[in-house]
């Protein structure tokens, strides 16, 4: 973990922790301005941007995963043996800032976030919030996590990652009755853009879970009725 890039630390607990996932061939570095704009509408959130494993060539790039003669066949198998990796990665940083699962959101581009959508089918929840920039499935799930909540960000025309995949993962997701948004971006290749950092401030602070809902609306129907006892004025005689 040593060239992971830790953006934010509170100065008192943290309450809660955000993991940013490079690309193929990056760098935490890379991820940065994204993390401090993070910073600074979570202030109480450690913030890290954490490194892939491997070296990727001569260069100084990482990635988790090769894609020298990647293909749909072989995509798959990759994923999976890089997963143990990366949920190392999770809970290591889980453990260091002291934060579960639920307040964990992973944040990922490209590669990193293939890693990051392919986590919530693996195992137990790794995070309550999941945002995918110019990713993808490595397959289509066919089951989800209830405590994980995807957040899609694709441009329109990215040529690396196709939005197609994006689209294809919403409606997947939806019909599995997962808890999923979804935004294409015209005009936008494959990049993290201040449109798309907006957008993924604006669903980690406005949106509200479905288990949440579903939470209260339980509450809500257990709850005892209320019942609305009126005075009645009485003469005396």
């Amino acid at each position: 973990m040593t060239d992971s890039v830790v953006v934010q630390r509170p100065a008192d607990a943290a309450q809660q922790l955000i993991l940013l996932f490079h690309g193929v061939c990056g760098h935490p570095r890379e991820m940065l301005r994204l993390g401090q704009r993070l910073g600074a509408e979570f202030p109480s959130a450690m913030i890290v941007s954490v490194a892939a494993p491997h070296t990727c060539g001569r260069g100084a790039g990482r990635q988790w995963f090769s894609v020298q003669g990647i293909s749909e066949e072989n995509r798959v198998r990759r994923v999976q043996e890089a997963m143990p990796a990366f949920v190392a990665a999770v809970r290591h940083w889980q453990k260091e800032s002291g934060i579960g699962a639920p307040a964990t959101a992973l944040v990922g581009f490209s590669q990193g976030a293939i890693m990051a959508l392919e986590s919530t089918l693996h195992g137990a929840s790794l995070a309550g919030r999941v945002a995918s920039i110019a990713g993808r499935f490595a397959l289509l799930p066919s089951a989800v996590t209830p405590d994980t909540t995807l957040h899609l960000f694709h441009g329109k025309t990215d040529a690396v990652i196709a939005y197609a995949h994006t689209l294809a993962a919403a409606e997947r997701m939806l019909e599995l009755g997962g808890d999923v948004t979804a935004d294409v971006l015209p005009f936008v290749g494959h990049e993290i853009n201040d449109t798309i950092e907006s957008l993924l401030i604006e669903r980690l602070r406005g949106y509200i879970p479905r288990r949440l809902w579903e939470e209260a609306l339980r509450a809500d129907c257990e709850s005892p009725p209320m019942v609305s006892v009126r005075p009645v004025n009485r003469r005396l005689h």
